[in-house]
């Protein structure tokens, strides 16, 4: 069987699932079967989301949360509102001083949980996608550590390439425990992979342990 046919039919599979359950993207997914797997997001949490549009990864926090959690979702984009009461939405650029600045005067407390699905314009340059995505990734993971509490999660979005590794050695240096995944979800043939980071601990001196 042709492996795009497959491929054709496992896109069209999440795209109709998100529209049969309200998810605004097939991208919810991803989160879903992760957040199922590792439990890195709890009843009661405060979930950051970096690059929430069009926001099917806040509808998901919102589940796993519940009533008494909260969410902040940031984009570029303004997010359509949702019909609860415990998701908000900044639209800012989280490469800029001034949004991470209204961040954290929005937060009422340190995050439990930072996600971060931010993908850069894909010019089609292999070597400059890989490089923004990385900045991307890496602006993310500077913004959960200075907002997550105490053994928080982090959880996001990288593309394959020379500057990967280098990226997980930092992440490594801030959380117990970092992981490499590729949902399901995520199309076999693309370049997407998704950190995992589980445990931050704040001003660690490189005590972690990288897990592939």
């Amino acid at each position: 069987m042709p492996n795009a046919w497959i491929q054709e039919r496992k896109r069209e599979h999440y795209y109709r699932k998100a529209k049969r359950e309200n998810y605004r993207s097939r991208a919810a997914y991803k989160l879903l079967q992760v957040a199922k797997k590792y439990r890195f997001i709890k009843p009661g949490n405060l979930v950051l989301d970096l690059g929430a549009a069009p926001g099917g990864w806040l509808q998901v926090s919102q589940k796993l949360v519940g009533e008494r959690g909260l969410i902040l979702g940031i984009d570029l984009k303004a997010i359509p509102s949702f019909e609860v009461s415990n998701i908000y939405t900044i639209v800012g650029d989280i490469t800029d001083a001034q949004t991470v600045s209204e961040i954290k005067k929005f937060l009422p407390r340190p995050a439990d949980v930072v996600l971060s699905d931010v993908s850069p314009n894909i010019s089609g340059i292999w070597e400059l996608d890989h490089a923004r995505q990385i900045d991307l990734a890496r602006k993310s993971l500077q913004i959960a550590t200075s907002t997550l509490k105490p053994k928080g999660n982090f959880f996001a979005k990288v593309f394959q390439g020379q500057m990967l590794k280098d990226f997980l050695k930092e992440v490594k240096e801030h959380f117990t425990f970092v992981k490499l995944i590729k949902p399901k979800a995520s199309r076999t043939r693309s370049a997407e992979l998704y950190v995992l980071a589980l445990a931050f601990v704040k001003n660690r001196d490189k005590m972690g342990f990288l897990k592939l």
